[in-house]
């Protein structure tokens, strides 16, 4: 009898589970039709988008459309969130639990380019799309859509949250949003982003901090006088000196980059003031922390001995991203299921042209899907302030082919492919992976628990704090 009992209890469970994952594929083909559905509208923002090409913090027509996009179809928008003009956030549904998504849509300065295989710029010396950010809103905003019509339709139960989150590539508009603490009362959160491959991320990146070293000496003339002056642009130039020994005594994941943003104005006037913007990376933040104190000591030494004053101005930080591996692999799971990306001849003809015109051989548009990792790789060259919502919520993170195969990033090849038929396909696939994708987190509180779990574990002791001046966001005048 007792047997009997378990046998029938186990055939429940079995039935069961098979329903559940029934009524699941159910919802993840109303996500991909959903999607299909909005197709045009979706390309139609993300064309928008590519051609406004505004820069961190301007993206004022960019949120615009994206905004009233959302509001369109039936999300709650708050824009101007955390004093930011150019971000907001759109929700729909209620209660728990709370899946965000992210959307980006800054472009970079100097690389206008049209739709072409050729180089040949649509603004002359305006801003591009190189990093694909004009696909990153609008691809985003559709999985958002896809999942509020479930909620509306009572397939799902919980919150969906879009957020509009301006100036990535430059004055970190995540870090901002998320000292106002609009990222706090989430569950998990998705990004996707523009790339030349499809896999679920395994990457981190490198943390970050942006520092201003400005330096203040007496003006004279340079001929009649000059033992009279006190040359704040000899003091950044030893502290440059400095910063390039002490390259050799750095660990091999260090990257230090800096630019003059000021070093005086005709060449017979003793410069009063100098100053060098510099750029610290390491794969840990405390990694950039520790060559940031050396930095210090750097310029008091350069200051001392071009006898000026000086002041080291942290403007702002990024952490490295944390990633979540059981994340990753729900996320995989639904790329496959979604499927592979397929390219016309005209496509890769396109991509094949494309690179040869930029010296690149050519390796044609990879569609597929990579095989997820086993284990997390290397962090990348590059810094996001993704890393800083990934230490404050588990986060996790796609990535959608939208240009040709090892395509040179932040580059004129990046911005004609995102604004036609390639980067759209990609577009698609990603909002299509990150909506079923969404669906498991929603029905799922298991996977959900186990998805903090990890989050926790990785996070260990570490609090984030944002790496951020005192005050408000710097909004650049127009």
């Amino acid at each position: 009898m007792k047997i009997k009992f378990l046998t029938l209890a186990l055939l429940f469970f079995v039935s069961h589970s098979k329903a559940q994952d029934s009524r699941s594929i159910i919802k993840k083909k109303a996500i991909i039709a959903s999607v299909d559905k909005h197709e045009q509208e979706l390309i139609k923002l993300s064309n928008q988008v590519w051609e406004f090409a505004e820069t961190a913090m301007k993206e004022t027509k960019s949120a615009k459309v994206l905004a009233d996009y959302a509001e369109s179809q039936g999300f709650k928008v708050t824009r101007g969130v955390a004093d930011i003009p150019t971000a907001f956030i759109a929700e729909y549904g209620s209660g728990k639990p709370i899946i965000g998504i992210l959307g980006e849509y800054d472009a970079l300065p100097g690389l206008s380019q049209k739709a072409i295989p050729s180089k040949e710029a649509l603004v002359k010396e305006g801003a591009g799309h190189g990093c694909g950010h004009n696909m990153f809103g609008a691809g985003s905003l559709g999985a958002a859509v896809a999942i509020k019509e479930q909620i509306a339709a009572g397939k799902l139960k919980g919150t969906i949250r879009f957020y509009g989150t301006p100036a990535e590539e430059d004055l970190a508009g995540k870090v901002y949003m998320g000292r106002a603490g609009l990222f706090d009362d989430l569950d998990v959160c998705l990004d996707w982003h523009p790339d030349f491959e499809n896999k679920a991320n395994m990457q981190s990146s490198q943390a970050v901090s942006d520092f201003l070293i400005s330096f203040k000496g007496k003006s004279a003339h340079a001929a009649a006088d000059p033992w009279n002056g006190r040359s704040a642009l000899d003091a950044a130039e030893l502290f440059n000196i400095g910063i390039n020994f002490m390259r050799e005594h750095v660990k091999p994941s260090v990257r230090m980059h800096y630019v003059y943003s000021n070093a005086g104005k005709v060449p017979n006037v003793i410069p009063e003031e100098a100053s060098v913007w510099l750029w610290i990376r390491d794969s840990k933040r405390n990694g950039v922390a520790e060559v940031a104190e050396r930095m210090k000591d750097i310029a008091k030494g350069a200051a001392l001995m071009a006898g000026v004053d000086y002041e080291v101005k942290l403007q702002s930080g990024l952490y490295e991203l944390l990633i979540n591996e059981t994340g990753a692999k729900v996320m995989q799971d639904n790329m496959n299921f979604v499927g592979p990306i397929s390219y016309s001849k005209e496509e890769i003809d396109f991509a094949d042209k494309i690179m040869k015109e930029y010296g690149m051989e050519t390796k044609g548009i990879n569609g597929k899907i990579k095989p997820l990792e086993t284990t997390i790789a290397d962090p990348n060259n590059g810094s996001t302030d993704v890393g800083d919502v990934s230490y404050i919520v588990p986060q996790i993170t796609l990535l959608a082919t939208t240009a040709p195969y090892e395509s040179p990033w932040h580059s004129w090849v990046v911005v004609a492919s995102g604004g036609m038929s390639i980067g759209h396909k990609g577009m698609l696939f990603a909002s299509k992976s990150l909506g079923t994708t969404m669906v498991d987190l929603f029905e799922n509180e298991k996977l959900r628990t186990q998805i903090k779990e990890e989050f926790l574990k990785r996070k260990g002791k570490e609090v984030w704090k944002a790496m951020l001046p005192d005050g408000p966001p710097p909004i650049p005048a127009d």
